[in-house]
């Protein structure tokens, strides 16, 4: 099944993306918050995207916040457009660890492959 990992932010969602059998975690570029709504649904269909994968970001306390509010409602809005399951992982601190990534990846790439990652070696578990 191909999985697309979003890590939601007001200007850009950076995207990943892994195929059935393969076991690479790929950069997908980047979607500007503006067009998601277009933008989204399309690539969904395009590449047969059986489960749709969003980071939420909790607060040092494991509380929501005010970026969980905003991912939450981005949630509710992309499950209208789009005919898969969504599924969450907290996304605490990838931002930070994507800045110690190398490669030619966005940062908002990078820590799109860090949550994919995360939610890859939990689904092994």
């Amino acid at each position: 099944m191909n999985i697309l990992a979003i890590d939601f932010g007001t200007k850009n969602l950076g995207l990943a993306w892994v195929g059935s059998g393969v076991d690479v975690v790929l950069p997908y570029g980047c979607v500007e918050a503006k067009n998601w709504k277009v933008q989204l649904p399309q690539l969904v269909l395009e590449e047969r995207i059986g489960t749709v994968l969003v980071g939420i970001p909790y607060g040092p306390d494991g509380e929501e916040t005010k970026n969980s509010e905003r991912v939450r409602s981005f949630i509710k809005e992309l499950s209208v457009l789009v005919k898969v399951p969504i599924e969450t992982i907290d996304e605490s601190f990838t931002t930070r660890e994507a800045q110690s990534m190398e490669g030619d990846a966005s940062l908002d790439e990078k820590s799109a492959m860090l949550i994919l990652t995360e939610y890859i070696q939990l689904k092994k578990k």
